[in-house]
Protein backbone atom coordinates (compact mmCIF):
# COMPACT_ATOMS: atom_id res chain seq x y z
CA UNK A 1 0.00 0.00 0.00
CA UNK A 2 1.21 3.49 -0.75
CA UNK A 3 1.63 5.83 2.19
CA UNK A 4 -0.66 8.84 2.48
CA UNK A 5 2.17 11.16 1.43
CA UNK A 6 2.71 9.14 -1.76
CA UNK A 7 -0.92 9.23 -2.96
CA UNK A 8 -2.56 11.84 -5.15
CA UNK A 9 -5.99 12.71 -3.81
CA UNK A 10 -7.03 16.16 -4.95
CA UNK A 11 -8.47 16.78 -8.38
CA UNK A 12 -6.10 19.74 -8.81
CA UNK A 13 -3.09 17.44 -8.27
CA UNK A 14 -4.35 15.04 -10.93
CA UNK A 15 -5.07 17.90 -13.32
CA UNK A 16 -1.60 19.41 -12.84
CA UNK A 17 0.08 16.06 -13.50
CA UNK A 18 -2.02 15.34 -16.59
CA UNK A 19 -1.61 18.83 -18.07
CA UNK A 20 2.05 19.37 -17.25
CA UNK A 21 3.47 15.89 -17.56
CA UNK A 22 4.60 13.68 -20.37
CA UNK A 23 1.91 11.30 -21.63
CA UNK A 24 2.83 7.84 -22.87
CA UNK A 25 0.47 4.98 -23.66
CA UNK A 26 1.63 1.39 -23.77
CA UNK A 27 -0.72 -1.58 -24.01
CA UNK A 28 -3.34 -1.38 -21.28
CA UNK A 29 -2.11 1.76 -19.49
CA UNK A 30 -1.46 5.44 -20.13
CA UNK A 31 1.12 7.13 -17.91
CA UNK A 32 1.36 10.86 -17.17
CA UNK A 33 4.74 11.64 -15.59
CA UNK A 34 5.68 15.04 -14.23
CA UNK A 35 9.35 15.31 -13.28
CA UNK A 36 10.58 17.52 -10.41
CA UNK A 37 11.90 20.33 -12.62
CA UNK A 38 8.37 20.73 -13.99
CA UNK A 39 6.59 20.45 -10.63
CA UNK A 40 8.55 23.34 -9.09
CA UNK A 41 6.52 25.82 -11.14
CA UNK A 42 3.14 24.46 -10.09
CA UNK A 43 4.11 23.87 -6.46
CA UNK A 44 4.27 27.60 -5.78
CA UNK A 45 0.70 28.13 -7.02
CA UNK A 46 -0.70 25.16 -5.13
CA UNK A 47 -3.22 26.11 -2.42
CA UNK A 48 -1.27 24.35 0.31
CA UNK A 49 -1.39 25.59 3.92
CA UNK A 50 1.47 27.87 4.94
CA UNK A 51 2.91 25.27 7.33
CA UNK A 52 3.66 22.98 4.36
CA UNK A 53 5.44 25.60 2.25
CA UNK A 54 8.89 24.42 3.38
CA UNK A 55 8.22 20.82 2.38
CA UNK A 56 8.43 21.45 -1.38
CA UNK A 57 12.15 20.67 -1.55
CA UNK A 58 11.70 17.22 -0.02
CA UNK A 59 8.37 16.36 -1.61
CA UNK A 60 7.97 12.61 -2.02
CA UNK A 61 7.31 10.91 -5.31
CA UNK A 62 3.53 10.68 -5.63
CA UNK A 63 1.21 8.45 -7.64
CA UNK A 64 -2.46 8.43 -8.55
CA UNK A 65 -4.70 6.06 -10.47
CA UNK A 66 -7.60 6.58 -12.86
CA UNK A 67 -9.74 3.54 -13.64
CA UNK A 68 -12.96 4.53 -15.40
CA UNK A 69 -16.21 2.62 -15.72
CA UNK A 70 -15.18 1.69 -19.25
CA UNK A 71 -12.78 -0.84 -17.69
CA UNK A 72 -15.59 -2.83 -16.11
CA UNK A 73 -17.86 -3.06 -13.10
CA UNK A 74 -16.74 -2.07 -9.60
CA UNK A 75 -15.18 -5.45 -8.84
CA UNK A 76 -13.07 -5.40 -11.99
CA UNK A 77 -12.07 -1.74 -11.53
CA UNK A 78 -10.93 -2.36 -7.97
CA UNK A 79 -8.96 -5.44 -9.03
CA UNK A 80 -7.18 -3.42 -11.73
CA UNK A 81 -6.55 -0.55 -9.29
CA UNK A 82 -5.08 -2.92 -6.67
CA UNK A 83 -2.78 -4.52 -9.26
CA UNK A 84 -1.59 -1.15 -10.55
CA UNK A 85 -1.07 0.18 -7.01
CA UNK A 86 1.10 -2.81 -6.14
CA UNK A 87 3.10 -2.51 -9.38
CA UNK A 88 3.66 1.24 -8.92
CA UNK A 89 4.70 0.83 -5.29
CA UNK A 90 7.62 -1.34 -6.44
CA UNK A 91 8.67 1.21 -9.09
CA UNK A 92 8.17 4.47 -7.17
CA UNK A 93 11.68 4.44 -5.69
CA UNK A 94 13.19 4.41 -9.21
CA UNK A 95 11.61 7.76 -10.08
CA UNK A 96 13.27 11.06 -9.12
CA UNK A 97 12.19 12.51 -5.76
CA UNK A 98 9.31 14.93 -6.27
CA UNK A 99 7.93 13.25 -9.39
CA UNK A 100 4.21 12.89 -9.93
CA UNK A 101 2.86 9.81 -11.71
CA UNK A 102 -0.71 9.29 -12.86
CA UNK A 103 -1.57 5.86 -14.27
CA UNK A 104 -4.76 5.58 -16.31
CA UNK A 105 -6.07 2.10 -17.01
CA UNK A 106 -7.56 1.42 -20.44
CA UNK A 107 -10.38 -1.13 -20.98
CA UNK A 108 -7.95 -3.94 -22.01
CA UNK A 109 -6.50 -3.76 -18.46
CA UNK A 110 -9.52 -5.73 -17.23
CA UNK A 111 -8.33 -8.90 -18.99
CA UNK A 112 -4.61 -8.21 -18.76
CA UNK A 113 -2.48 -10.46 -16.60
CA UNK A 114 -0.39 -9.09 -13.76
CA UNK A 115 2.79 -9.68 -15.78
CA UNK A 116 1.40 -7.85 -18.82
CA UNK A 117 0.31 -4.88 -16.71
CA UNK A 118 3.82 -4.78 -15.23
CA UNK A 119 5.46 -4.91 -18.65
CA UNK A 120 3.14 -2.19 -20.02
CA UNK A 121 3.79 0.00 -16.97
CA UNK A 122 7.57 -0.45 -17.23
CA UNK A 123 7.56 0.42 -20.93
CA UNK A 124 5.37 3.48 -20.40
CA UNK A 125 7.45 4.83 -17.49
CA UNK A 126 10.69 4.27 -19.41
CA UNK A 127 9.31 6.11 -22.44
CA UNK A 128 8.00 8.97 -20.29
CA UNK A 129 11.38 9.42 -18.59
CA UNK A 130 13.27 9.84 -21.86
CA UNK A 131 13.35 13.41 -23.12
CA UNK A 132 11.85 13.98 -26.54
CA UNK A 133 11.85 17.06 -28.67
CA UNK A 134 8.62 18.84 -29.48
CA UNK A 135 6.84 17.58 -32.56
CA UNK A 136 6.05 20.17 -35.17
CA UNK A 137 2.46 20.41 -36.26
Amino acid sequence: MLTAAQRLRRSSDFAAAVRGGRRVGRGAVVVHLTLPAQTGVTATTSPEPARNSGAETSAPTRAGFVVSKAVGNAVVRNKVRRRLRHLVRERLAELPVGSTLVVRALPPAAEASYARLGADLDAAIAAARTARGRRSR
